[in-house]
């Protein structure tokens, strides 16, 4: 749920309305636990987005820094990368094991999905 929550300091350009309200309302969700509230909790949930966004905003325009602004395109650039990466990992696995399955026999294979040698199916 929160992975949307992006840093929103120091980038140039710097971080925009829709940003800081996206994050907001990412944060009150997951504290909320609600992604969308029921009608009785809709205006607590907006107020709360509000202000954790005015809380937002003031933070990003208190904090000071040295370092020069980072660009843009450069966080999302290494996200793909590593997500490509675990991609990748996940699909060879799932094919080793896959391929594990196919080449055990008949009570090695049932001892790997968790059924005993000797038990029988019950049918209803």
């Amino acid at each position: 749920m929160c992975r949307n929550i992006k840093t929103l300091f120091n980038f140039e350009p710097p971080a925009t309305e829709l940003e800081i309200r996206d994050a907001s309302l990412q944060f009150v969700r997951k504290l909320s636990g609600f992604t969308v509230p029921s009608k009785a909790n809709e205006a607590a949930f907006e107020l709360a987005v509000e202000q954790v966004a005015a809380a937002a905003r003031a933070l990003v325009g208190s904090l000071v820094t040295h370092a020069a602004a980072r660009p843009r395109g450069r966080g999302r650039a290494r996200e793909d990368a590593f997500g490509g990466a675990l991609r990748r990992h996940r699909r060879a696995r799932a094919r080793a094991l896959t391929i594990a399955d196919s080449t055990l026999g008949g009570r090695a294979q049932r001892r790997r999905r968790g059924v005993r040698a000797g038990a029988r199916a019950v049918v209803a």
